[in-house]
């Protein structure tokens, strides 16, 4: 069984997640330059064996497409011809920012740190890999 990766797609960042080989534990892999991507994922698929590629799906509290929707759906096809023996799934990420925030918060992360957008990708990405294993009972 092969590792599920979360991606936070942003038109400049994209924050990464992954699980273990056991599909119980989510964590925090890095972030990546989002034009650095594919190339990143390339190098990442030969060292990992990866069977799901979940990526962000960005709502408005009205459950329609946001405005960034308009970066994520071509990555998302560019991604599924890339990538064709990859299952690649959607998962809703509305709120999963603020939730990163409150998280670095809680963990008693000074203000500086809580302030480093690579991190808030990152933890965002992890939200979205836990949110996505408990949905399918993982």
């Amino acid at each position: 069984m092969g590792r599920i990766l979360a991606i936070d797609y942003g038109s400049k960042r994209v924050g990464l997640a992954v699980t273990d080989n056991l599909r119980m534990i989510a964590t925090g892999l890095t972030t990546v330059h989002s034009k650095d991507l594919i190339a990143y994922l390339e190098t990442y698929f030969k060292k990992e064996t990866v069977d799901i590629i979940v990526v962000g799906e960005p709502k408005t509290l009205s459950n329609d497409k946001s405005d960034s929707a308009r970066f994520i759906d071509p990555f998302v096809t560019h991604l599924r011809k890339k990538f064709p023996e990859k299952k690649i799934e959607r998962y809703d990420e509305r709120f999963t920012s603020s939730i990163a925030h409150q998280t670095m918060l809680a963990g008693g992360l000074k203000k500086k740190d809580r302030q480093d957008k690579d991190l808030v990708d990152m933890i965002s990405a992890t939200i979205i890999l836990q949110g996505y294993m408990q949905s399918i009972g993982g």
